[in-house]
Formats: structure tokens, C-alpha cells, sequence
């Protein structure tokens, strides 16, 4: 028995051949439409939800090649099985590489115009069902960790991820704050939708408004075509807006008027656009502090932390540092052969955890990726971490130090900021990006305070 009332459309410019085909597949238990155009296949398609089509390779106006081509420059994945008349090699080949199913010459064989029908729908099915499968695969990484504060996260992400609720995620730099916004997407109804990522902190002021709201032809010197921004392209699905508390007040605001009536307005145009988007804000500041300094506006603080979730620091749940160092180092090994002999012993990875990682989980990443490259054997022992991973704290004796070599103020915090900088780059694996990010300023300024300071790996 065929799968019950698929549709399917027939479209050829001979009304015999629409009325012939028509009785065939209704009898078979098919529901079918005609039509007898290119052009009216398109129309239809657009508007009704089908499972196969025959198509007419010769037809008045837009022939069956040319209806194929702007269906799937439209987007449209149905199954489509060419008939002609007139075939030959030359045809069925073309068709078959524009994305045909199969090719039929008139007038069709029964048998072989229901087999035909059978396995493109069986096709069909079978993709659907990949589809689905592939959907429900998480497509992030997971969050690794049996802590409490971990289990508590987990919980949070199930209870508020199937609402529509505004979440506001807080925490050090290199906690996972993106992580978990990720999460709370992927388990939303919005998870078939974009999840698009801003961040605030890297996007200049002047540029931050063109980014979210995007601007129209000539808006600006440069503007030399339409842009469409974040908030558009996240319509239907999540925009998560990194580093908030970096954003200019003047963006703030515009942020807090799209909030407000879900709209969004080109820079240069001057239409209103409908956006149905989900905010999920992260910082890693105090955004009540920052409102007391009037560096944040309150109104927006308050509709963007419907949800507050604080992420935990690496050391306020060290409990964790075993499990992750060992999925990192999994990691590793999927992606380079040259790490697949190597792991960790027992004091190999209790040496981690007694380490304090101010730069969390993303500095113990790093931090394992280095071990892995430079561990002369197999085994990553306590005796790895300590000569690979050895601290150059700055300590009250190192400050006194520096302070007897100079009496000059602004020489002693040169010097003072020097060490402080190797420090930094020395955990973060010298990634000049992260580096910048985790202390709070731009990179340009992270290469001119390199330049100023001599400082080189």
C-alpha cells in the first residue's frame, strides 16, 4: 500500500496527459493536483506543501528544465520526475544533473511509472527521517561537569530553554557563558531557527548599530549595498549579544526600543521591520554596578534579566578540572593523530586541580593542548604540570622587588604592567586574541603594549 494520500503535482500543458496521470495516481490512493504551466507549478509549490512532482519537459512558455532550475534556486527540495515525448540521452542527463528524480518518456509504462513513484517517495521519507535525526543530534559541545553548581545550570537550561523568557548569563571571562546560551537554544522551540552571535565587546561603537539593525544603500561613506543585520537574521531564532555590559549607551538604547516593540529600523531607512527573536545577554561585569556608574541604563538591565544564570568560576568547582582536562584531551586526539597515544595519571590531573585557572575553562584548555604537544611521554604526570605549567605569579616580594629597582611612579608601573601582560599571554598559550579579550581591552592596544614593552614569546 503507498504512503497514504502523498500529494502529488502534475504539471504538462497537455490536458490528456494531466487527466491520464490524474486517474492513475488516484487510484493508487495518491491525492493529485494539476496545473498546466511552469510558471503555475511555481505559484503552487509556493503555496501548498507537496511530496512529488511530474514535470513536462516541453511546455508553452517556461519549459520543464527551466520550471526545475527556479524551483531549486527557490530553495525547493521536492522530488520531481521528468516526462517528455521527445526524449533523448542528452535530455535525461541535463535533467538528472539539474536535480531530477528519475525521467519518464511518454507515454509512461504503468509498472514503471509506479515504481518510479514508490522510490522517489521512499527517498523522500527516508530523507525527512535523516533530517529529523540529524536535528535531534546536539550539534555543540557539552557541558562537562558533575559539580552541583553544574547540575544546577543543567537544570536552569531545562526548566527556561522551552520559553520565551529574556536569560541573562553572567560570569568570568572563559567560563562557558556562551556555552550555556548555546544549550538553551538548542533545547528551545526556536532550535530549527539561527542562532546568531554578537559580540559587543569587539564591534566598535560607530559600527555596533550597522551590525545589529544593519543599514541600507548609501546610509554611510562605504555603504555601498543593503546590509541586513543581526536582529534580522536571527528573526525566528536567538540572537545572543556577548559582552552587554560593553555596549555604548546610545546602542543601549536602540536595543531597549527594539525589545520593546519587537522592530527594528535600517540605519538610512525608514521603514519598520517585524523581528520575532529571542534575547539571551552574557557579561562578564557587574551590570548593577555599571548602573550605578551610569554606564548601563537600568530599563534594559531589567528586560534582559528575566532569567538571571551565573556560571560558576573553574575554581569554585574544582571537582570538575579531572573531567574536562580528560574531555579536552579526547578532544585533541579526534582532531590530531599525534595525540592519540597520550593521557593522564592520577597526579597528572590532581596536579590540575590544585591549580586556581583565573582564566577557567578556556586556560585549562589551552593548558592541555600545551601538555599534550609537550609531555616527553605518554603519560601527562604531576611532574608534566609542574615543568610545563610553572607559575609566574606576581607576589608581594615581586612587587617589592620592582618597587627597590625604581623610584620613578610611572616606571614602576610600566614595569609592573610588563610582567603583568607576560603573565596574561603566558596563560592564555600566547593567543593575542584571548589574551586581549580576558583583560579587557582591543587587541591593536595588546599589539602596541607588545611593541612598547619588547615583550616576544
Amino acid at each position: 500500500m503507498p504512503e497514504s494520500k502523498a500529494h502529488i503535482l502534475v504539471t504538462d500543458d497537455e490536458k490528456a496527459i494531466r487527466n491520464t496521470l490524474q486517474e492513475i495516481l488516484e487510484f493508487e490512493d495518491y491525492q493529485v493536483s494539476t496545473v498546466e504551466s511552469g510558471q503555475a507549478a511555481i505559484d503552487f509549490v509556493s503555496e501548498n506543501p507537496i511530496d512529488l512532482m511530474f514535470l513536462d519537459i516541453k511546455m508553452q512558455g517556461m519549459d520543464g528544465l527551466e520550471t526545475l532550475q527556479a524551483l531549486r534556486e527557490k530553495g525547493y527540495e521536492v522530488p520531481v520526475i521528468m516526462i517528455s515525448g521527445h526524449g533523448t540521452i542528452e535530455i535525461a542527463v541535463e535533467a538528472t544533473k539539474m536535480g531530477a528524480y528519475d525521467f519518464l518518456e511518454k507515454p509512461p509504462d504503468l509498472n514503471r511509472l509506479l515504481i518510479a513513484v514508490r522510490n522517489a517517495l521512499s527517498q523522500k521519507n527516508l530523507e525527512n527521517e535523516n533530517r529529523q535525526i540529524r536535528k535531534k543530534l546536539p550539534k555543540i559541545q557539552e557541558i562537562i561537569g558533575e559539580s552541583k553548581a553544574i547540575e544546577d545550570i543543567k537544570t536552569m537550561i531545562e526548566k527556561v530553554a522551552p520559553t520565551q523568557s529574556r536569560v541573562l548569563i553572567t560570569g568570568e571571562n572563559g567560563t562557558g557563558k556562551e556555552l550555556v546560551a548555546k544549550w538553551i537554544h538548542e533545547k528551545s522551540p526556536r532550535s530549527s531557527g539561527a542562532f546568531v552571535e554578537v559580540n559587543c565587546a569587539a564591534i566598535p561603537a560607530d559600527l555596533l548599530e550597522s551590525e545589529l539593525f544593519g543599514h541600507e544603500k548609501g546610509a554611510f561613506t562605504g555603504a555601498s549595498e543593503q546590509r541586513i543585520g543581526k536582529f534580522e537574521q536571527a528573526d525566528g531564532g536567538t540572537l545572543f549579544l556577548d559582552e552587554i555590559g560593553d555596549m555604548s549607551l546610545d546602542a543601549q538604547a536602540k536595543v531597549l526600543r527594539a525589545l520593546q516593540e519587537n522592530k527594528i529600523t535600517r540605519v538610512g531607512g525608514n521603514d519598520s521591520i517585524s523581528v520575532d527573536v529571542r534575547i539571551l545577554a552574557a557579561t562578564n561585569k557587574d551590570l548593577e554596578e555599571e548602573i550605578k556608574a551610569g554606564e548601563f541604563r537600568e530599563d534594559l538591565f531589567h528586560r534582559i534579566s528575566v532569567i538571571p544564570i551565573k556560571v560558576p568560576a573553574l575554581r569554585e568547582r574544582k571537582e570538575d578540572i579531572p573531567l574536562i582536562a580528560q574531555a579536552c584531551l579526547q578532544s585533541l586526539k579526534k582532531r590530531d593523530i599525534s595525540f592519540s597515544s597520550v593521557s593522564f595519571s592520577e597526579d597528572g590531573l590532581q596536579a590540575l586541580q590544585q591549580k586556581e585557572w583565573s582564566g577557567n575553562v578556556r586556560e585549562l584548555q589551552n593548558a592541555v593542548e600545551r601538555l599534550g604537544i609537550l609531555a616527553t611521554g605518554d603519560k601527562i604526570t604531576q611532574e608534566t604540570v609542574d615543568n610545563i605549567l610553572q607559575t609566574r605569579d606576581l607576589s608581594s616580594e615581586d612587587l617589592g622587588k620592582l618597587a627597590d629597582e625604581t623610584e620613578d611612579f610611572q616606571d614602576f608601573k610600566e614595569m609592573a604592567e610588563r610582567v603583568f601582560l607576560m603573565k596574561q599571554l603566558d596563560k592564555h598559550d600566547w593567543n593575542i586574541s584571548q589574551t586581549a579579550e580576558a583583560i579587557g581591552i582591543q587587541r591593536s592596544h595588546m599589539y602596541n603594549k607588545m611593541k612598547k614593552y619588547n615583550i616576544e614569546r
